[in-house]
C-alpha cells in the first residue's frame, strides 16, 4: 500500500509542476499580448519620437513609484504643509494689508490733521476706523475749526 501512495504523490507533483509550467508559458503569453497605453502608441509609435526618451519615462515612472512607496510619511507631511499654507495664505494677506492701511492713515493724519489732544490710542482707533470706511477722520478737521 505505501508503494502504491508514494506513487500516486509522485504523479501529483508531476501534475502539478506541469499545471505550473503550463500556467506561466499562457501568462508569458498574455503579457506579449498586452495592448501597448494610448499615450505610448500616440507618441512613439504615430508620432516617432525617440525609444531613448520613452526609456526615460519609464525610469522615472520607476523611481517616482518606488520613491512614494518608500517615503509616505514625508510625502504626507509635505502635501499637509502646503494645504495649510494655502489655507491661511489670505488671512496673511489680508492682516498684512490691514497693517499697512493703519500705518498709512497714522502717518496722513499726523502730516495733514491738527492732533493736538490726541493720544497714541485714540490714534490708532482713528486710523483703524478709516480703513474700515469710517468717518471719523474728517471730525478731526471740525475740531480745528
Amino acid at each position: 500500500m505505501s508503494k502504491k501512495e508514494t506513487t500516486n504523490s509522485k504523479e501529483v507533483r508531476n501534475k502539478n509542476y506541469e499545471a505550473k509550467k503550463m500556467n506561466t508559458s499562457e501568462n508569458l503569453k498574455k503579457k506579449k499580448d498586452k495592448d501597448l497605453p494610448w499615450w505610448v502608441e500616440l507618441l512613439f509609435v504615430q508620432i516617432g519620437l525617440p525609444d531613448k526618451l520613452l526609456i526615460k519615462i519609464l525610469k522615472g515612472k520607476k523611481t517616482t513609484k518606488e520613491f512614494i512607496k518608500n517615503d509616505k510619511k514625508l510625502i504626507i507631511i509635505f502635501l499637509f504643509l502646503i494645504a495649510s499654507m494655502a489655507y491661511f495664505y489670505p488671512v496673511i494677506k489680508h492682516a498684512k494689508n490691514k497693517l499697512d492701511c493703519e500705518a498709512n492713515a497714522k502717518n496722513y493724519i499726523i502730516k495733514n490733521k491738527n492732533i493736538i489732544g490726541i493720544n497714541h490710542r485714540e490714534l490708532k482707533m482713528i486710523s483703524t476706523n478709516f480703513c474700515y470706511g469710517g468717518e471719523e477722520i474728517y471730525e478731526i478737521e471740525n475740531l480745528k475749526n
